[in-house]
């Protein structure tokens, strides 16, 4: 029999399953997405999924719906990695094999026995995770390794061939496949320092920056509670959800809610929130079912009560983001609190309302708060005004680097055709951006979601003499002085060479125009550091983390993170 991912289940199973454990938390629904750097589970000092909105007699949404769609679908696959230069191997007689083998025989490969016993290639098995609402077309990240027995000894300089990925699972010594939902190929990224017999284990496994390339845009919406599936009830939410928020398709103005049947509500999401599903459909939850004018001012004068308390701060400004533009003067009148982190909180909510007020105050949590960083710098990202790209813009000169860096995933996101970070796609192998920002010279490069290398500081140099490698064929080279030769040696192709200065743009093009990839450009760089070739600050995926403790004055710790999927590791 099959085994389902519950990611899988359709709205009809997801009631079934309520049905039989009715007795479980609905939170149990809500869970964090594994895709990336920035993902994060919130963890509120007050529960923002209580039924009611705290000292008021509203029905919220949440007190009769809960998600669907907010798991992650993990996709496996097994592939095929060429160009490895003699490290590959021919594998051993396994499910893996019989698999590979009928694919290849399924796109008209010739002798593909012939292919596999090759030591330029190698079988990897690869697996990635779809996050909840992801979109057809979307990028993600595949992970790869060779299998155990394996006598590869190194995935360095690989690159995948097209594999389709679906969800997988072996039964009875064959692997039996799910529906296709996703395609992966590139080059393979190997952790830079490995090298030698002692670390054939990180030799042998890599992952593909952006490699996996959904199919299928994956659903989303509302699932109501037993006891409350009827007609009636999904046509209030949608309603209620409607009077919230909506889009334009084609210049037509429409809600984002749709019932399509009495248990199931479909959601289009927002553009707000499209890179932050999870608070997305927090938001969703908070909304009122139906409210009168006197009802919604007794309703805003308890929430402000509560948003100037700390401890019931996150809750509040959660609720007053729900109510939209209306609840605009009680969160502002929270702005100017005294207390860091009811000031964090309001101008979190009022950036996703879109007001200028909050660019300051979230500014100066991403500067002097770590707890706050990853969500004031997401909030900042999401702003559509002058004042939040001017704060992110003094941010990309501090001496923090994951604060550096985060505000240039924020400008990315706020606007990427903007010219101060659109930057280059250099060889249509990598996102290169140089940057003419003040503070000490850094580069920066990824190894999630999308192959990118930024340089801040533009005249950024390297020190000879020095002798580096850039994958299995290139070398860069200097006996000294002011000049850098970078060749490529290849079996069966002629040797070729530039010259170029010491600087590290100037080397950076030459290895691309001399056919490297991106895995190659970050070995070369991660080498120059450690040979103490490289002066400026040399930083791996410095994003802030989530989940980092508050200490409130008075020595009382919060966890200081919040359910969202930030976009700024888009």
């Amino acid at each position: 029999m099959w085994r389902r991912s519950i990611a899988g289940e359709t709205p009809q199973e997801v009631f079934a399953n309520m049905k039989a454990a009715v007795a479980l938390p609905c939170c149990v629904l809500i869970l964090l997405s594994g895709c990336t750097s920035w993902n994060v589970l919130a963890l509120r000092p007050e529960s923002l999924d209580d039924a009611q909105s705290a000292g008021s007699n509203t029905r919220l949404i949440r007190e009769m719906a809960v998600p669907f769609g907010m798991f992650p679908i993990r996709v496996e696959a097994v592939g095929l990695v060429t160009g490895l230069q003699g490290a590959g191997s021919d594998p051993t007689p396994s499910p893996q094999r019989a698999a590979l083998l009928d694919d290849m025989q399924k796109r008209g490969v010739k002798k593909p026995n012939a292919v596999l016993a090759s030591p330029n290639t190698a079988l990897v098995v690869l697996q990635g995770v779809l996050r909840p609402g992801i979109q057809k077309g979307d990028h993600f990240d595949v992970e790869l390794r060779i299998p155990a027995r394996s006598e590869t000894t190194s995935l360095r300089g690989g690159y995948l061939l097209e594999t389709r990925l679906q969800e997988m699972m072996v039964l009875r010594g064959r692997f039996r496949e799910g529906k296709l939902l996703a395609l992966a190929q590139g080059p393979v990224m190997v952790d830079p320092s490995a090298a030698g017999k002692e670390d054939r284990v990180l030799l042998g496994r890599g992952r593909i920056l952006g490699g996996g390339v959904a199919l299928k845009s994956r659903p989303l919406g509302l699932v109501l509670k037993p006891g409350f599936q009827t007609v009636v009830n999904g046509s209030r939410v949608a309603n209620a959800i409607n009077r919230r928020f909506h889009t334009f398709r084609k210049g037509v103005k429409m809600g984002v809610a749709k019932a399509k049947t009495d248990k199931y509500i479909e959601l289009s999401v927002h553009p707000t929130y499209k890179d932050n599903i999870t608070r997305y459909v927090q938001v969703v939850r908070a909304v009122a079912l139906q409210e009168s004018a006197t009802g919604r001012m007794q309703r805003l004068a308890n929430l402000k009560d509560r948003l100037l308390d700390p401890s019931t701060a996150a809750g509040a400004a959660l609720e007053l983001e729900a109510v939209g533009n209306d609840a605009a003067d009680t969160l502002l009148e929270g702005i100017r609190a005294e207390n860091s982190e009811v000031r964090f909180y309001v101008a979190e909510a009022l950036a996703y309302l879109d007001r200028h007020e909050a660019a300051e105050p979230l500014a100066e949590a991403a500067r002097n708060e770590p707890a706050f960083r990853v969500f004031a710098l997401t909030a900042l990202s999401v702003m559509d005004d002058y004042a939040a790209y001017e704060q992110l813009c003094e941010l990309l000169a501090v001496p923090s680097a994951e604060t550096r860096y985060g505000a240039f995933r924020a400008l990315s996101v706020m606007n990427p055709g903007d010219a101060l970070v659109s930057g280059e796609f250099l060889g249509e192998q990598f996102s290169y951006h140089v940057l003419g920002t003040e503070g000490p010279a850094m580069i920066h490069v990824t190894r999630n979601r999308r192959p990118e290398i930024v340089l801040f500081g533009p005249d950024q140099r390297l020190l000879t003499p020095l002798a580096i490698n850039a994958g299995n064929q290139i070398m860069v080279t200097s006996s000294g002085g002011d000049e850098i030769a970078v060749s490529r040696y290849a079996v069966g192709e002629p040797d070729q060479k530039r010259a170029v200065s010491t600087s590290v743009d100037e080397v950076i093009r030459a290895i691309v125009e001399l056919g490297g990839t991106y895995p190659d450009m970050v070995q070369a760089l991660q080498e120059a550091k450690a040979a103490g070739a490289l002066e400026s600050r040399f930083e791996v995926e410095a994003l802030p983390n989530a989940g980092r403790s508050y200490r409130r004055s008075g020595g009382e710790e919060s966890e200081a993170s919040e359910s969202k999927e930030p976009g700024l590791a888009r």
